[in-house]
This record gives structure tokens, sequence and C-alpha cells, in this order.
């Protein structure tokens, strides 16, 4: 049990407060739009991030149930609003919770204002958090397995990951022709807490025997709970320093991993564009601080009351449990996979908008658009089903420097889901923030999914953008 509280007290701890970024993403106003789709758009001859401050984002999601569910004070008893919860989720319903903050970055052309090549660099810390609704283990929690006689629990219901890690990365972006761009980015990971329970099998089974008193059970169990850089906090002897782990695993101390990223940007015509990225194919390889807790055996108990959970009765666990289905400790390496991301989109620009300068015929680049419509389509895999999200968004050039996006999506939280996003530019300095989901930020406890970022550059833009 220490153990346990002790793995959910170390991924809690990196939440500073599903990952999608739809409004972060193409919206190339903002240089950390970049980090969505290495192959933006992007017309700056360099920009430096406000170390710490140049991004921080925030996404929180339940697609079973929402805080108000659980919270609300409308003279319900918590338990009766626990158990509505648990009943009216499936176990494919999650909850997400993923934070992401700018140590530093910082990007510049290469080539002088001729340059057709940008590099991009940075370090940036992340913490990611995925757990299905455990709804079998729950139900028998709640109520015991008296109730339930000849159905069978399913112990793989029991999927959850969470990570807290840094990531170093390195971009390069080149415009091969007016309607193509190209770009790439290699990433260095150095996990800082890990915590993975996604392969589990097993069941628990009671059904009558002959006997109409006598009741038999069955459990196959298949558990395991791997982790790494936790493992020394369950130590008596060890005095904890968090703050001390957290900096030296940040800074490439932890376990190691590496990754990619690419995207493209393509003009079919001047007006019409197309992105696409793939984000994060890359893994970690776990070798320090690795502790694996499995339950792996077969149990069959033959008495009166079943009742496994209570401990009522003559069932209460054992010793011979114990010896059926053992917990063993091992301490052997293991690799991990990063969730990886998929966005597209396809846009339509209008109203036009040229600089007082400029002499602009036929397809002259410089002819840049008020307006733009489209959608995306944004897929991240999960340990079961991938998970989907479709965008709509219009975004709109204000004045000089200034910029608005307005998005709505459709996913796996919520049908009504606004976002808006703000970007603004005076002389070098920039800011920007964004939020989606607004509709509920009136009472934002009856959210089922939220997220929001901020951050604050300076700019020099390319001479050729006439924003």
């Amino acid at each position: 049990m220490r153990t346990t509280l002790l793995v959910l007290i170390a991924m809690i701890s990196g939440i500073c407060f599903a990952q999608n970024k739809q409004v972060l993403y193409n919206f190339n106003g903002i240089p950390q739009s970049g980090l969505t789709n290495p192959g933006a758009d992007i017309a700056y001859k360099w920009y430096f991030g406000v170390p710490l401050l140049s991004g921080f984002s925030a996404n929180v999601g339940s697609s079973g149930f929402s805080a108000y569910d659980l919270f609300a004070a409308n003279g319900v008893d918590f338990n009766t609003k626990l158990r509505n919860v648990i009943f009216s989720s499936s176990r494919n319903d999650k909850v997400t919770v993923n934070e992401q903050l700018n140590i530093f970055d910082a990007g510049f052309k290469i080539g002088g204002w001729q340059g057709t090549s940008y590099v991009s660099f940075g370090m940036y810390q992340e913490f990611d958090f995925l757990s299905y609704m455990p709804k079998d283990i729950a139900i028998l929690a709640l109520d015991g397995n008296s109730n339930y006689l000849g159905k069978s629990f399913d112990l793989s219901d029991v999927n959850l990951r969470a990570e807290m890690l840094t990531v170093f990365h390195l971009g390069y972006h080149k415009k091969v022709s007016e309607s193509l761009i190209l770009g790439a980015r290699g990433k260095i990971y150095s996990s800082i807490y890990n915590a993975t329970s996604t392969k589990n099998s097993g069941y628990i089974y009671t059904i009558p025997s002959s006997q109409s008193t006598i009741y038999e059970q069955v459990i196959e169990a298949n558990l395991e709970l791997k982790t790494s850089g936790i493992a020394k906090y369950d130590d008596k002897n060890y005095t904890p320093d968090i703050a001390k782990d957290i900096t030296k695993r940040a800074f490439l101390g932890g376990n190691l991993g590496l990754g990619f990223d690419i995207g493209l940007t393509y003009y079919p015509q001047k007006n019409i564009q197309f992105t696409a990225s793939l984000l994060d194919v890359g893994f970690i390889r776990h070798s320090k601080e690795v502790q694996t807790l499995r339950m792996k055996g077969t149990y069959n108990y033959q008495g009166i009351h079943p009742d496994f959970f209570t401990g009522n009765g003559t069932n209460n666990i054992s010793q011979e449990f114990q010896d059926a289905i053992p917990l063993d400790t091992l301490y052997k390496k293991y690799t991990t996979w990063r969730p990886a991301k998929i966005n597209a989109s396809l846009q339509y620009s209008f109203g036009e908008d040229r600089a007082d300068d400029c002499v602009c015929t036929g397809q002259n680049s410089e002819i840049k658009y008020k307006n733009a419509v489209g959608g995306q389509l944004f897929v991240r895999t999960t340990p079961r089903t991938p998970m989907v999200a479709l965008t709509g968004f219009y975004t709109r050039q204000l004045l000089k420097g200034v910029a608005l996006k307005a998005t709505y999506t459709i996913d796996s939280y919520s049908f009504t889901n606004i976002g808006l996003g703000f970007s603004s530019k005076i002389g070098l300095f920039h800011f920007y923030v964004l939020a989606d989901n607004i509709l509920e930020y009136r009472d934002i406890s009856k959210a089922n999914s939220a997220s929001f970022q901020l951050g604050f550059n300076f700019i020099l833009k390319d001479s050729s953008d006439p924003y």
C-alpha cells in the first residue's frame, strides 16, 4: 500500500494545474506553433522565447464524468454520486492530464534575408497521464461479488500510464519551393518519473457450487506495474530530496530515449494550404531505479460468503491466496513508447491584404490574406483505441501583428468545445494566450475538458513579411 501511494504521489507531482493543441496548431503568428508542426510556414528572421515563460500549457479531460458529478453541493451523498459515475461510465472512458512548460526555445533563419532554411532548438518539461475507467474493479470494490454470481470481472480494466520528463529538441525546416515546406525535429527524452500498467489480464469469477451454501471463486491474475525513478522513495533509510532528483534527471540524468517529429506545408494554390505533422515517434529505455510490481497466478476458493474485498466471513485474504498469487518485486529494464500524435489541416484563405510598399503581381509571395477558414484532424495513440478530434477554425488578421483564431472541436470529451486564441506583437515583444471549451468557463467544474496556453517571446520578423 505504501508503495502504491508513493507511485500516485509521483504521478501527481508533475501536475501544475489529452493533448490536442488545436488552437495553437498552424497559428503561425506564434513561434511555438512550430512544436506542433516542424514544417510550419513561419517568417521570422529570429525569435527567442522568454525562459520559463515562452510557453506553458495545461490540458485536462475526462470522457466519462466531470468534477461536478462527484463534488457538486446538491445534497446528494458522495457515495451515491460515486456509484452513479461508475455505473454510467464504460471501460473505454478515460481521464487525461497533460502539462508542458518551455524551459527555453529559440529559432533563426539561415542564409540572411534570402535564406530558405530555418533552425529551431530548445528544451521543455512535460507531464502526461492517461487512465481508463477500471469499471469492473470499481464495481467489485463498491459492492463485492455476492450480488454478481456468474459475472466475470475483467482485470484488464486496470490500464494507466504516467510520465514526467524533459525533452531536448533540434529542428530544421526548408522551403523547398514556393509551394512546399518540409521540416523535421530530433528529440532526446530524459525521463524523470514513469509508471506504466497497460498489459494486465485476468478475471475474478464466482459461481454457486452444487451445495446451495457453498460458492466457488476463481481468480486468474496477471497484473504488472512498471516504475522508474520512484522505487527509492519506498526506502525507509532514504532521505528524499525531490527537487534535487528532478533537476538531476531533467538535464539528461534520467532514463534516456530518442524520438523525432516530421511535418510539411503545401500550397496547391496560393490561398489553399495543406499541412500535416507526425509528432513524438520515439521511445525511452528505462534502466535506472527501475522496479516492477507483479501479481501472477491462479487462486481457486470454495467456501461460504465469497466476499473477497470486505474481508467478512471465512474468505478473507489469506496466506493461501498470497501463496497462489504472490506479489513479486522485480528489477528489470523496460522500454516505453511515447504517445505519437498526427495532425493534418486544410485551409482556405481569402481577403487579400498587401503591404503599403508591395509591388505584387501574379503569385508573388508577399501577398497575404486577412482571413482563413479550414478544418483539422488530430489523432493520438493510446493503449486501446486512438483518440480522435475534428476541428473547424477561423483565423482573422486584425491589425499588423494582431491576430485572432476561433475553433470548434468535436472529440470524445465534448461536442460543444469552442476555443479562442489571441496573438499580439508590439515591436520585438510578442504575447499570446489560447484557451478552449470557453463556454464551460461559467462553471468549469462541469467541463469534461479544458486547456489553457500562454507565452512571451521576442521576435524579429522577416523583412518580406508585411505583418
